[in-house]
């Protein structure tokens, strides 16, 4: 559901790519978009990973194991953004207490962090 919220990017131009191969680490969604339509990709290219994680044990372990994949594999694409979104399916956990958003660091990345 969320690539097709996305859809929009490839339709103007920019490029999605699911489970991008970054060493030794994958990042579940690299977001291309060309600053310059007449340069295309040839020219500047704004790159925004965003890491997909399932809560398992604990929010606090998700996120800090979210946290350091995300940083690590924004820096070989030289992305400008990076996101980590958390599912939390628990059944028993009404919405309004599992959504939110919040800027969180790791080193010195800075990450926008949402839970679903």
């Amino acid at each position: 559901m969320l690539q097709a919220l996305l859809q929009p990017i490839v339709n103007g131009g920019g490029r999605i790519e699911r489970e991008y191969r970054l060493e030794r680490r994958r990042t579940d969604l690299l977001i291309q978009w060309p600053l310059d339509p007449k340069q295309g990709f040839l020219g500047a290219v704004q790159r925004i990973v965003i890491e997909l994680k399932l809560l398992h044990r604990s929010l606090k372990s998700t996120q800090r194991e979210g946290l350091a994949q995300t940083a690590d594999e924004m820096e070989p694409v030289d992305a400008t953004e990076k996101h980590l979104l958390i599912f939390d399916r628990r059944p028993d956990i009404p919405w309004e207490q599992r959504i939110f958003e919040q800027d969180d660091r790791h080193g010195a990345h800075k990450i926008r962090v949402c839970e679903l």
